[in-house]
């Protein structure tokens, strides 16, 4: 395995140069970059935006694990806004092979794109709810997504692209059983999961045991830890998800790609304002406790 990290909670916004040189920096060997939206998919990563980052990651000795793009409205009701969220994909698919990888992400939607409450502030809540219409089609609605996650994947079959859905509380895909229902609905090997512990142990799934039930539809993760009392991005080790375990568990179902650190909620995270270098610092105070797991393991790490 290698080890590198999500480039937002450095800038959460283009340009991402600082962000990169930072990772590098810090010795990690590969990088994740996102387009937040369709505009920024389309304004920032130019053809010669896309030249200068190759070039720089190059330099810079990063692979690029990933594209992050989540196109709006995969779950809506109107068959056109799905439209336009299948089109944002195909672009999400052509500048990630442009950028130089052959993985894409994006974070599964809520049911007919419902603005659920989020969960990082159910503790000051008394009570925790969303207002639901009786009368909405939940089987329509979980169609209309199934047939907009397959023409995607239509898309990547045709690129030889993966598509590694993130989890998320609440949304259509937030746990094992839900990725599971939805790779048996969709029928295409292309579809796996973006395996992000910190929005599943909140979801009361033991990390560990997604692994062991998904196998090798993992094709990709976001390291960060929390209590499950909310999907929190801690340092790995500051929360209550057995480490170990987990990386056991990768090791076990042949999973040998990138171990990919995304600390967003970290004192010096970009997420809300200027990161600082105590991101750094809480970056490699990560690698080196999931580095020492690895070695007690035999992991190999490059």
């Amino acid at each position: 395995m290698k080890f590198g990290a999500s480039v937002w909670p450095f800038h959460r916004n283009p340009p991402y140069d600082d962000g990169l040189k930072r990772i590098a920096g810090l010795g990690l060997n590969a990088v994740e970059l996102i387009a937040w939206d369709r505009d920024t998919l389309d304004s920032y990563y130019t053809p010669a935006t896309i030249r200068h980052l190759r070039t720089l990651m190059g330099d810079l000795g990063l692979e690029l694990s990933e594209f992050v793009s989540t196109p709006r409205g995969m779950a809506h009701p109107d068959a056109k806004v799905r439209d336009g969220a299948v089109e944002h994909f195909k672009r999400l698919v052509e500048v990630a092979l442009e950028l130089g990888t052959d993985i894409v992400n994006g974070v599964a939607p809520y049911p007919f794109e419902i603005p659920f409450p989020r969960m990082m502030e159910k503790h000051i809540h008394q009570e925790w709810t969303v207002d639901l219409d009786p009368a909405l089609d939940w089987e329509r609605n979980w169609q209309d997504f199934v047939d907009v996650v397959r023409r995607c994947c239509d898309v990547c079959e045709e690129h030889n692209v993966r598509f590694a859905l993130e989890s998320h509380p609440y949304r259509w895909m937030r746990n094992a059983a839900s990725m599971s229902r939805l790779i048996d609905h969709v029928g295409s090997p292309a579809l796996g999961m973006n395996f992000d512990p910190s929005h599943l142990f909140p979801m009361g799934e033991m990390p560990q045991v997604v692994i062991y039930e998904l196998g090798a539809r993992i094709f990709h993760n976001h390291f960060s830890d929390n209590d499950g009392t909310s999907n929190a991005h801690w340092r790995t080790g500051k929360g209550k998800i057995d480490w170990r375990a987990v990386l056991q568990a990768l090791q076990a179902v042949g999973y040998d790609g990138v171990i990919s650190i995304e600390l967003e909620d970290v004192p010096g995270s970009g997420m809300r304002t200027d990161s600082t270098p105590t991101l750094d610092r809480e970056t490699a105070l990560s690698r080196d406790y999931l580095v020492t797991l690895c070695q007690e393991l035999a992991i190999s790490v490059t």
